[in-house]
């Protein structure tokens, strides 16, 4: 997963989080990857949501620190199930919530932890993994199969249709196609006007 992949996806978390757990005392979320902390393995991410403590609470007050973790479990059950389910959430459990200090870091004035593990390649909510596809029939001459062809002699693609989910990917990645697109919703916006 590049780098940009990975700040959208930890931007979709973010979202998820607040539209799911409206108003819950929620000092901050984090998402981590293979390689950020000894725990990941490969092609998983670390989804951390770290629960405020009430205002004046010490940290180090394990007391305090369970009973905020109990009682954030306990009224957002549901919508943390939901979460987890739309997250695609793999391990077992229900994100139990973790009171001791995040990474042994005695020093954080955060409070519990929410932990979920997720699949990398299978959380359409935070873009990653494949999106439903849509089957289109194409008539291609021989020099475009050609190219498709040496795409997957290349190891770029396994299949033909692959070869053409990746072209089409590089063209949405170049900067003229963003003005093709604004020009596109601009001719349309025109159009309802007749």
């Amino acid at each position: 997963m590049d780098q940009a992949e990975f700040a959208r996806a930890r931007e979709k978390f973010e979202h998820e989080v607040r539209t799911r757990l409206p108003g819950a005392p929620i000092a901050g979320v984090e998402l981590r990857r293979y390689g950020d902390a000894p725990e990941i393995e490969p092609g998983e991410l670390l989804a951390k949501i770290f629960i405020a403590l009430p205002e004046g609470t010490d940290p180090a007050d394990m007391t305090a620190r369970r009973q905020a973790g109990v009682a954030f479990g306990r009224e957002h059950r549901e919508s943390l199930q939901e979460l987890r389910k739309a997250l695609g959430v793999h391990s077992s459990g229900m994100g139990l919530v973790d009171v001791n200090f995040p990474n042994t870091d005695l020093a954080s004035d955060r409070g519990p932890v929410v932990h979920m593990t997720i699949k990398a390649g299978r959380s359409p909510a935070l873009g990653l993994g494949d999106p439903p596809l849509t089957a289109v029939m194409a008539r291609l001459g021989p020099e475009d199969l050609e190219t498709l062809d040496t795409l997957i002699a290349a190891g770029i693609a396994s299949s033909r249709a692959e070869a053409v989910r990746w072209a089409l990917a590089r063209i949405r990645e170049r900067p003229a196609y963003e003005q093709v697109r604004a020009r596109s919703r601009e001719i349309e916006d025109l159009k309802s006007q007749f």
